[in-house]
């Protein structure tokens, strides 16, 4: 497991946030059930979301997702890798838990965001992941949030799990149309480490990397 966090358990304060159902994951008119009681869309970024969000937001928040770890778990054939010549990118997988951010975005904005999110995580509505409501934990505050997060679909036939050599042997070789794919990588792990977020899947795999 790729996660930075193993294993965690649930606290018992964690709300029971129902999944958006998925098949009706391509996008919806928002609804009340994606925004949170404050009013806001939370979205909870754990890899190029992070440093490179490209939606505007009111705040940023460390975040807490418990039930999910980060994993390089889906083949890219578009932005960071061909289909000659796939690259990896990251989803949430099952089991664990995963550090991350949370963004606060105005309700009044939701809509523009997740067509925004939506069109960057699933282009040409490829069902490569789930949009799900999940109960991550505010660590700034300790609050708890509804938040809309991208899941990895593993029925999906990109979804795999390749074991570190594999990854960092797709990962050296990929460039897509938005770069090299250990540049998606590498910045990954240097903005969680500028965190306080140290990932050991995500730091094995980096290691693995031929130099240059």
């Amino acid at each position: 497991m790729s996660g930075d966090i193993r294993a965690a358990p649930v606290p018992r304060d964690m709300p029971d946030i129902p999944a958006i159902d998925p098949a009706a994951d391509t996008l919806l008119p928002l609804s009340a059930a994606e925004l949170d009681p404050d009013g806001h869309l939370y979205v909870f970024a754990y890899g190029s979301l992070i440093w490179n969000p490209g939606f505007s937001h009111e705040r940023r928040h460390p975040a807490l997702l418990h039930g999910y770890h980060r994993r390089f778990c889906l083949w890219s054939r578009h932005y960071r890798g061909t289909p000659d010549a796939p690259g990896l990118v990251l989803g949430l997988d099952h089991g664990g838990a995963c550090r991350g951010v949370a963004y606060s975005v105005p309700g009044a904005a939701a809509e523009v965001v997740l067509a925004y999110l939506q069109d960057r995580e699933m282009p040409n509505d490829e069902q490569v992941y789930h949009r799900r409501m999940l109960a991550v934990r505010l660590l700034d505050s300790g609050r708890v949030v509804r938040a809309v997060a991208f899941v990895a679909n593993r029925a999906h036939a990109s979804y795999c799990r390749p074991c570190p050599n594999t990854a960092a042997r797709a990962i050296a070789r990929g460039i897509g149309q938005m770069g090299p794919n250990r540049d998606y990588l590498l910045n990954t792990v240097a903005h969680l480490r500028a965190m306080g977020v140290r990932d050991a899947g995500l730091d094995r795999i980096a290691a693995l990397l031929p130099s240059g």
